[in-house]
């Protein structure tokens, strides 16, 4: 598996590109961890990776959709994102996410990306705006990846995204960033209808041969204004899907990320964890793109670092999480959200208002962790990269939750509490 990555790596990528991708994204994002381990042993904080959604508006209508892509458009201004991310690379940040909406419907995502050559960033697309001119842009600028998002076969694809045609519009769209060369990634939100079409060796084997470089199949978060609980993965499948994420590393010649996982398969919530938070089209800095409160903004009167290390909100967020699941405490406890969101006065960061009825309205459910049945990673060198680079950062300990006093009166219930047991094992 190794030699036919290799092999891939060598003669199927642009070369340029590949040696950003080293710089920008491999080495100076493995120097902003190491910089972010050691503000945390000071006691400081800052994340190292930042996820900017800079638009709302999209052209599909995808079911569990959490984007305000119905309201009027609000996109972040050129001269705000610029001095977001300058700020965060003077702390040593190189890598960025760039989400939607749909960000290539913002007018001026191309003037953005040429402004951080230095930088590092991926872009979460349908793939319906790569163009032709807009790969080969990409493709001179040469520090983006675009991860393009295929959500099923075309019957599925097209009723999951709301539109006709969607599936034929995204593979063409793929195939284009593909003949430019450049390093591209599809990604899947993991659901009751995709999963037998896309969790297989042969969708796999079907990427690798249109020369995609890397797959990122997350879970399926039954989250916002129609979130759709009945596409939610069931437990089995969860343990499924993360059995058929480790196999894949280790037998096939393409990358896999995830995000929820240690080398040792023990589930773990960037957001807690703090490796990264996310920014609104509105400039509201939330904890992660699916918990849409926030008590700070970009546009507040002070730095961005000054912002981070200061917030109440995200500080006991992160605490409150980490002393109540290794899992997502959306999913499994919306109620110590909710009672979060009251103490701090959290403003809804949405265009629709409604976030704080939604919260209500959730009933709990499994996440990522699943206790006594981690998936080690088989492969060595993601091994070794998640143990060194992404893991828990000591904000859990001994694998398990801290069982400490939440920050004021948000104490969760014990582990040992038969319905909060129930609550982790339950499948919806």
């Amino acid at each position: 598996m190794y030699l036919r990555m290799a092999k891939r790596v060598l003669f199927e990528t642009n070369k340029r590109l590949l040696w950003k991708f080293i710089w920008n994204m491999g080495f100076k994002g493995i120097c902003s961890v190491e910089r972010f381990k050691r503000r945390l042993r000071r006691g400081e904080y800052f994340p190292p990776f930042l996820y900017l959604s800079i638009v709302n508006s999209c052209n599909l209508r995808c079911q569990g959709c959490w984007a305000d892509v119905t309201a009027p458009q609000q996109a972040m201004d050129v001269e705000s994102v610029d001095r977001v991310i300058r700020e965060a690379k003077v702390l040593g940040n190189s890598f960025f996410g760039i989400l939607g909406g749909e960000p290539f419907m913002h007018p001026e995502l191309l003037t953005i990306l040429a402004r951080h050559p230095d930088a590092y960033f991926q872009v979460f697309t349908n793939g319906h705006f790569m163009t032709d001119e807009v790969a080969q842009q990409l493709r001179r600028l040469g520090n983006v990846t675009p991860l393009i998002s295929i959500e099923g076969n075309e019957i599925i694809s097209d009723e999951r995204r709301g539109r006709d045609g969607v599936f034929n519009k995204t593979m063409q769209g793929l195939r284009k960033s593909v003949e430019h060369k450049l390093l591209t990634g599809v990604a899947t939100s993991v659901c009751q209808t995709n999963f037998d079409d896309l969790v297989n060796g042969e969708w796999v084997d079907r990427l690798i041969d249109l020369g995609v470089m890397y797959v990122w199949f997350h879970t399926y978060r039954p989250v916002g204004p129609d979130a759709e609980p009945a596409l939610a993965l069931s437990r089995e499948q969860q343990r499924r899907l993360r059995q058929f994420v480790v196999d894949t590393r280790a037998e096939k010649p393409i990358g896999v990320v995830d995000a929820y996982y240690n080398h040792d398969g023990v589930a773990l919530c960037p957001a807690a964890t703090g490796i990264s938070h996310h920014i609104s089209p509105w400039g509201d800095i939330e904890p992660c793109p699916i918990v849409q409160f926030a008590a700070e903004s970009i546009h507040d009167s002070k730095s961005l670092w000054d912002t981070f290390t200061g917030s109440e909100f995200l500080s006991d967020f992160r605490s409150l999480a980490t002393s109540s699941t290794r899992g997502c405490i959306i999913l499994e406890r919306p109620e110590l959200v909710e009672q979060l969101v009251q103490k701090h006065g959290a403003r809804d960061s949405t265009a629709r208002k409604t976030v704080s009825e939604e919260l209500a309205a959730m009933q709990p459910r499994t996440s990522q962790w699943d206790e006594g049945n981690e998936i080690p990673e088989r492969n060595f060198f993601y091994r070794f990269a998640k143990k060194h680079w992404f893991n828990d950062f000591g904000a859990y300990r001994n694998g398990l939750p801290l069982r400490v006093k939440p920050p004021d009166s948000l104490v969760p219930p014990s582990s040992l509490d038969p319905a909060v047991h129930q609550t982790r094992e339950s499948v919806s």
